[in-house]
């Protein structure tokens, strides 16, 4: 939590503002009557902001202001005093002021400008680390993306950029197409940020506007028909961890609304209740969609921090390593030793557009090693669920035909396998009468489907 540092020589003053701090959320607050010493206090403590004002006595307020822009400019200054006179308004912005408020200043108003002052100074923090990592490509906790199988540049570049944003408090936007991981991504960066609280994933694709009210506010006895106990909301589970809503892209216009003020004022009812409640979970957003479908207010406040998983076609190198990671945790999972996995298999594969990504090689893969008995792992599996054959295979057993080489068994019952196929998928898979698969093949249909019976070939 950001600490806080009010200046002025008035003790109401001081004690009034801290007490609107307070009963918005900043609990920690520090206090200063005397402006002298301000400067010592600032060495020994970690200041987010100052609320400084400008009639004081022993130094005055603008040449503090000066002071404190020249020692600490990390350090945003909001200067409040009764003066209102616009030349002095304009001379404490010069003088590095972040804003400038006329006393009597209102809550709602004191709180608007503390927030947006402590946002721009986390974005102006972070920005500075994410150019101080991008530069060192190295990653302070790698143990973090264990479970993100990958050597690739780009998504290095993404684990990088999650360190930085990890302690921020804004909400993050994750893009991805289906099937990239992005849970496995939020879940990372809930890791990485060390909040006190859980993650909690809500898949709000589906979820009609009294439902997702429902799921994330919870309600009370008698707040609409059948609801007759109290239900915690996923807001409130989540506590002071995170909040992560997935497939953001499908949520009714209705409760986006909802959501933008939620964001915005950092506050929301239960339903059936009239007392606010904080929103203290950072709120993690993902969806596969494009998001600017969103509302524009929704979707910029959401992408404070816009975290783009790259699909597995633009990060090939991976496959190696993926199918292998796979292989040995479907092995395992069916009590079977890992399999070999041939070359050529990630040769197959790397022509493969993979419309479902990761979700459907591990698909893919679990297949395979089911099917496996002995040897490499076979390639027909993969074949078969990517709805091509292996032109590279059959180029290279042709050409091995045609120079006078031999072919052994194994190699002519996987061409003449990936031929069936071929005329099958030809003729959806329709096996007797003109157009069948059966005339295409010169064969007989029982001749077909016996031999689709000998290669374990079934109709999907």
């Amino acid at each position: 939590m950001a600490t806080i540092l009010i200046v002025d020589d008035e003790e109401v003053v001081l004690n009034g503002v801290r007490r609107t701090l307070r009963a918005n959320g900043f609990d920690e607050v520090l206090m200063c009557a005397d402006s002298r010493n301000v400067e010592p206090l600032l060495e020994g403590e970690p200041v987010a902001l100052i609320l400084l004002d400008l009639m004081m006595p022993h130094i005055g307020g603008r040449e503090l202001l000066e002071r404190i822009a020249s020692s600490h400019p990390e350090i945003p200054v909001i200067v409040v005093t009764a003066e209102q006179d616009v030349r002095i308004a304009v001379e404490c912005m010069k003088a590095g002021a972040y804003d400038y408020l006329l006393k009597p200043v209102g809550a709602d108003e004191l709180m608007a400008v503390v927030r947006r002052a402590l946002e721009h100074r986390e974005l102006r923090d972070e920005n500075a680390r994410l150019r101080s990592k991008l530069l060192e490509q190295d990653l302070e906790q790698p143990r973090a993306f264990a479970g993100l199988i990958t050597a690739d540049a780009s998504m290095i570049r993404v684990f990088a950029y999650l360190e930085v944003i990890a302690r921020g408090s804004h909400p993050a936007l994750i893009t991805g197409e289906t099937g990239t991981g992005k849970e496995l991504i939020a879940r990372a960066l809930h890791d990485l940020s060390g909040r006190r609280g859980p993650f909690v994933a809500v898949n709000v694709a589906g979820l009609d506007d009294t439902m997702f009210s429902d799921t994330l506010f919870g309600h009370r006895p008698g707040a609409f028909t059948g609801a007759s106990g109290t239900r915690r909301g996923m807001i409130e589970n989540a506590g002071r961890g995170t909040l992560f809503l997935d497939e953001i892209g499908d949520l009714a216009e209705a409760s986006q609304v909802k959501l933008l003020r939620v964001l915005q004022e950092r506050e929301y009812y239960t339903l059936g209740d009239d007392v606010p409640k904080r929103l203290e979970a950072r709120v993690i957003a993902a969806t596969h969609q494009d998001p600017s479908r969103l509302r524009r207010d929704l979707y910029f406040r959401l992408r404070a921090y816009h975290v783009r998983i790259p699909p597995l076609r633009e990060r090939l190198g991976d496959l190696p390593l993926l199918v292998n990671h796979i292989a040995r945790e479907a092995a395992q999972d069916l009590g079977k030793p890992a399999p070999v996995v041939p070359e050529r298999l990630y040769r197959a594969l790397g022509r493969y557009e993979f419309p479902g990504n990761i979700r459907e090689l591990r698909a893919m893969v679990f297949d395979a090693v089911a099917r496996h008995t002995t040897g490499p792992l076979p390639v027909d599996p993969f074949i078969e669920s990517m709805g091509t054959h292996d032109v590279e295979d059959d180029d290279t057993v042709r050409a091995d035909v045609t120079r006078g080489d031999i072919i052994d068994e194994p190699q002519w019952r996987e061409m003449e396998r990936t031929n069936l196929l071929n005329a099958l998928r030809r003729a959806n898979w329709k096996i007797s009468g003109r157009g069948g698969a059966a005339e295409l093949l010169h064969i007989k249909p029982s001749t077909l489907e016996s031999r689709m019976k000998a290669f374990a070939i079934e109709k999907p």
